[in-house]
């Protein structure tokens, strides 16, 4: 199983979606800006490696690849979680970030679990 161009374009919007929620951030809030930072930085790192799954030589580096990415993909859906819930900034631009991140997630653990039992077979 391999990354399709439309995968890696999602993944690299997802990480466009939190540079931008972090641009759209109230500035004076401290606690805000400190979450924003570990969301953009998250966020990003999702498209970064979807890039090194779509080079990997083998299945399990695949894999490995993918829980790097999983772990990143859970770790922005937290941090958007505070923003949301702890910070009470609810907008549209953030729950949009919430929903894709449940996809992604759940499109990348099918994958790895798909790949992991032909891997066993």
């Amino acid at each position: 199983m391999r990354i399709t161009p439309e995968l890696r374009k999602r993944c690299k919007k997802y990480g466009s979606m939190a540079i931008s929620n972090f641009v759209s951030l109230p500035k004076n809030r401290e606690e805000v800006r400190i979450i924003g930072r570990q969301m953009i930085r998250s966020g990003t790192s999702v498209a970064a490696h979807i890039r090194e799954a779509s080079r990997a030589r083998s299945d399990a580096e695949f894999c490995s690849k993918l829980d790097q990415l999983l772990q990143e993909a859970d770790e922005c859906q937290l941090w958007i979680e505070y923003l949301q819930h702890d910070c009470q900034l609810n907008n549209e631009n953030l729950s949009a970030a919430h929903q894709e991140s449940d996809e992604l997630i759940a499109i990348f653990t099918t994958m790895v679990h798909k790949v992991r039992s032909n891997m066993n077979s």
